[in-house]
């Protein structure tokens, strides 16, 4: 019996950090993981957090036996119709925290700095926060077509029985959103462009070819469970896509129907949002993170 990382399905955390890291010295790979696999939470009785810790794909297969075939990281960019460009900033290793304080949460994400900054070098931090409890910060609610708790695990984790069971390939990216250009459209246009009603989310009947719920469509390409926070600040903000999928070709094919590679229509909200990042990581079972432990020095 394999048991998911809890953090992956710890709905209503208000406060976030991505602390993603790049590997000193590529010979320490398991050494690495032996120390980021020894996270612990931090003891309080006011408030906890919640963790998350995924490898580069590649990276995994180095170091674990249970790695799942065919995954892989966000290697190259995507090129996509009229000069669209989703980035790669592939990194090796990620830790998601998660909170209902965010000091708690930087108190933590200090202390796994310095605890990884012999082996491993900060790559890129984002804090992220909640807004208007399910809302991003174009004004939407995001997740609409969430799967429920339920139903989350068949779609976001790898089944009993194949290399990497209850892990699962986590889609990290962060999007910059054109505060100006956006808040110029009418409601009625941006209802067009994400192809819901801005009060109470409900999918347009007659939506658009590239409205953004046709083009990230969940029954062409496949349930993905999204954890999805507004980051920033006043004057530069916008959304950390954090999706899960027991099947990568979901969220990869997602991405290239955003970028207009599917049938040639680009999604239209990328029209107001640029995205700056772009990573996959492996999230392995709690029982795999456990093996890694006190086993620092590579073979």
């Amino acid at each position: 019996m394999y048991t998911p990382q809890a953090g992956i399905f710890a709905l209503g955390t208000s406060s976030h950090a991505y602390l993603e890291f790049d590997l000193l010295d590529a010979q320490r790979c398991k050494e690495f993981a032996s120390t980021i696999s020894a996270i612990r939470e931090p003891r309080t009785t006011t408030g906890g957090v919640n963790f998350v810790i995924g490898f580069r794909p590649e990276l995994w297969r180095d170091i674990a036996l249970d790695a799942p075939s065919g995954v892989e990281g966000f290697n190259k960019e995507i090129r996509g119709t009229e000069g669209f460009v989703m980035p790669s900033t592939q990194h090796d290793a990620l830790v998601w925290l998660s909170g209902s304080a965010y000091d708690v949460v930087f108190d933590m994400a200090r202390g796994v700095i310095r605890d990884l900054a012999a082996q491993a070098s900060l790559g890129e931090e984002t804090s992220s926060w909640s807004y208007r409890h399910n809302r991003d910060l174009t004004g939407f609610v995001d997740g609409s077509e969430n799967p429920t708790l339920l139903d989350a695990p068949v779609a976001a984790l790898l089944p009993e029985g194949v290399p990497g069971t209850a892990g699962t390939v986590l889609l990290l990216q962060k999007w910059k959103h054109e505060v100006a250009e956006w808040e110029a459209q009418s409601i009625s246009q941006q209802e067009r462009i994400i192809g819901r009603t801005k009060l109470d989310s409900i999918e347009l009947e007659n939506k658009p070819s590239d409205s953004h719920v046709a083009r990230t469509d969940q029954d062409e390409f496949g349930n993905i469970f999204r954890r999805n926070m507004p980051y920033g600040n006043v004057a530069d903000h916008g959304t950390v896509f954090v999706g899960f999928s027991a099947d990568q070709k979901r969220l990869s094919r997602m991405l290239e129907s955003m970028a207009g590679l599917v049938t040639g229509t680009r999604d239209a909200l990328t029209r107001f949002s640029q995205p700056l990042t772009g990573s996959y990581y492996f999230v392995p079972a709690v029982e795999s993170l456990r093996r890694l432990r006190g086993n620092p020095k590579p073979a």
